[in-house]
């Protein structure tokens, strides 16, 4: 893939504008106000960038924790945002003028897909990409889509490779495997410009309420007791945000159809990350354990090889120094748990 071009010097107010009111160099930033998207924006705009980010609020958590999500990069006048729905919006118009896309929008949660659930995730993950695919036809530019983890499911053997089977355990793993094939269908057929990054269990300021490390340090804080699904002797492969926001800035310039873990290599398991947490927090920690959740892993683990050699990347964030930052983010923007 070719550079992005860098930002003009323009400086356009900040707000809901029209998609072609935009300097030519403009990123485009699909779930801007989510947990990921809205670092990303941050980086960017210090990269020296403009940013046109769009999201649709969607419903998985509240609209006023988005919108505090996206107050740094509010600040700058080289940001501006489109409330959309990537289904029904014209993203021809979006696209238009635009230099490169981070696709990072879509309906997330395994334990979210079951059921009715499901056709919110058909919609919002494979529908909505494939919109997005089609006006990449016709508005050809590099592209990173975000993919997940999920799409291994019970892999047969860890760390997973890119070119191991994959074999979804959720019906949103399910939803991710069909967009990074349809990202490989456009590209094979129509020579896109698309890399997909699987990104592994990734943790820091701003992670959803729903994300297991939110929910055990806001637990501790308040001196409730911890839910945990399963024996707790499950591994994550935790990676911190800021190192996930660099390999997505790094992957715009990898090579078409490239598929990247995403992952920090050094898996822990919930029973290591309760130490880590009580250690951070001081708390006398109470655990309260539930069954394993419908389509949970016992373990994931990721290779990253692939991701070192090719675009020179590797993870630096560390779990207890990654826990510090959130436990600290927690304490500066939720008053309650600030005494804690």
């Amino acid at each position: 893939m070719h550079d992005v071009a860098k930002s003009s010097q323009s400086d356009p107010p900040t707000g809901i504008l029209p998609a072609l009111d935009r300097a030519p160099g403009t990123v485009v930033v699909t779930g801007a106000a989510g947990f990921i998207g809205s670092h990303l924006c941050e980086r960017l705009l210090s990269d020296g960038y403009d940013v046109f980010g769009v999201d649709n609020f969607s419903t998985c958590y509240s609209r006023g924790s988005k919108e505090d999500n996206l107050r740094v990069a509010q600040r700058s006048r080289r940001f501006r945002l489109l409330e959309a729905d990537l289904m029904t919006t014209d993203l021809d118009a979006m696209l238009d003028g635009a230099a490169g896309v981070f696709h990072l929008a879509a309906h997330a949660g395994a334990r979210d897909s079951w059921g009715d659930k499901f056709g919110i995730h058909t919609r919002d993950n494979i529908g909505a990409t494939q919109r997005l695919l089609e006006a990449l036809r016709r508005h050809p530019m590099p592209a990173v889509f975000a993919s997940s983890s999920s799409v291994y499911g019970r892999a047969p053997r860890l760390p997973a490779r890119e070119s191991d089977a994959l074999v979804p355990a959720s019906p949103f793993g399910l939803t991710k495997l069909a967009t990074e094939h349809l990202a490989r269908i456009y590209v094979e057929e129509y020579g896109l410009d698309v890399v997909s990054l699987r990104y592994f269990t990734v943790f820091g300021p701003r992670q959803r309420p729903d994300m297991a490390i939110t929910r055990f340090l806001s637990a501790a804080l308040e001196g409730e007791s911890i839910r945990v699904f399963g024996d707790g002797r499950q591994t994550r492969d935790f990676i911190y945000v800021s190192d996930v926001v660099d390999a997505t800035v790094r992957a715009l310039r990898g090579p078409a159809g490239a598929v990247y873990n995403i992952g920090g290599g050094a898996p822990a398991s919930l029973e290591e990350l309760l130490l880590l947490i009580a250690r951070a927090t001081g708390a006398n920690l109470r655990v309260e354990h539930r069954p394993r959740a419908l389509g949970e892993v016992a373990h994931t683990c990721a290779d990253t090889t692939r991701a070192r050699v090719e675009l020179g990347w590797s993870a630096e964030v560390r779990l207890e120094q990654g826990l510090r930052a959130q436990l600290e983010w927690l304490r500066a923007t939720h008053p309650v748990l600030a005494a804690a």
